[in-house]
């Protein structure tokens, strides 16, 4: 038997508390505060290390970077292993624009009989299928009466390692 397609958790039902992973932005949210960070125009070598060299330190809002559409814009913990050689791993956390019109090779999370889960968008020839980047975990093709709903296009991944 394959293993379950991979769940993402979904944001709080409007009007109820927030989780650990509150909605990051969504209706009746009117300003989202910047976070500031410091950004180095150089690069990091992931290969051989390089002499040091100058480089200028600048602050940058990292909401405004990474976030197009504040007001559809989510934040979504992932479970599962279906989209590892994508780089989306068990425990990462998502960025998810609802405001994005999802298009074929973009990973979405979709509803599939009422269940999240995230994957790559294959639409061929009037054809959707939900792909998964773990080749232990099937594709999703919807059958006659199954309801499968794109519900938003993944913009960022969110990594964190243990300090």
């Amino acid at each position: 038997m394959p293993p379950p397609a991979s769940p993402v958790t979904p944001p709080a039902p409007a009007g109820t508390p927030p989780g650990p992973l509150p909605v990051l932005a969504g209706p009746g949210c009117a300003w989202i505060p910047p976070i500031w960070v410091h950004e180095i125009t150089s690069v990091v070598r992931a290969g051989f290390p390089s002499p040091a060299e100058d480089f200028l330190i600048q602050r940058v809002d990292l909401m405004a970077k990474l976030i197009k559409h504040p007001q559809a814009t989510y934040l979504i913990r992932v479970r599962g292993e279906s989209m590892r050689e994508a780089g989306i791993f068990d425990g990462d956390v998502v960025m998810v624009d609802r405001a994005i019109k999802p298009r074929h090779g973009q990973i979405v999370v979709a509803v599939v009989d009422g269940d999240f889960t995230i994957k790559q968008l294959h639409q061929r020839q009037g054809q959707i299928k939900l792909k998964a980047a773990n080749p232990t975990f099937p594709d999703i093709t919807p059958k006659d009466g199954q309801t499968l709903e794109i519900w938003g296009v993944v913009t960022s991944s969110i990594k964190q390692f243990p300090n």
